[in-house]
């Protein structure tokens, strides 16, 4: 049986990491000039894209480690601290600021796939934390779970993505920084508990 203190941790974490908010003014700047009825395929598109990929990695990301002799314990660390990295870039604003120099490089018609739906949504902080995520209950339950967790997230990217124009006028600029500094924060105290389990489990953390 899942607890509901998983399921409130694993949407958090996948939210914050992917960063929905953050998503926006990316989406609006690859789809700028574009009709409504063309953005709302390129957004579907990058979702599905997305969740394929995500889906892919909690079902067999693990197995995948085990092959090549990493443990749950030791990739926990590695990916709280690739969260963590994660989490600064987002407090000092050097992340959005990557993504949108990513995606003025790119100058393809149609972004849903690249760079949408890969690395924008399905990049590796999120790949790692759908592998950490399904670790920690495993089984046809806890990946059920966890899949769920993560339509339930980009369900809400899709949302952000068709709302765009509205959520840019009301929140300006200034208003998503703060959103994405807010998540910023969370995303660090998260990364670090990521780290205590993996420590927990090699026995250097009580």
């Amino acid at each position: 049986m899942i607890d509901t203190a998983f399921l409130i941790t694993a949407f958090t974490t996948l939210f914050v990491v992917i960063d929905p908010p953050g998503q926006t003014p990316i989406f609006m700047a690859l789809t700028q000039g574009m009709d409504s009825r063309t953005k709302r395929a390129i957004a579907l598109r990058a979702c599905l894209t997305a969740a394929g990929i995500l889906a892919m990695f909690a079902a067999f990301g693990e197995a995948v480690l085990g092959f090549v002799g990493i443990s749950m314990p030791a990739f926990r660390v590695a990916g709280g601290v690739l969260l963590f990295l994660t989490a600064l870039d987002m407090l000092f604003e050097r992340r959005t600021k990557r993504r949108e120099d990513r995606a003025e490089a790119e100058e393809h018609a149609d972004p849903s796939v690249f760079p949408l739906g890969i690395p924008l949504i399905a990049g590796p902080g999120s790949i790692a934390t759908m592998i950490l995520l399904a670790g920690q209950h495993p089984g046809a339950e806890g990946l059920a779970t966890v899949i769920a967790v993560m339509l339930a997230v980009l369900a809400v990217v899709l949302f952000l993505y068709l709302i765009s124009g509205l959520l840019g006028r009301l929140l300006g600029k200034t208003g998503l920084n703060v959103v994405t500094r807010l998540l910023g924060m969370l995303l660090a105290a998260l990364a670090v508990q990521f780290i205590l389990d993996g420590l927990r489990a090699f026995g250097f953390a009580s």
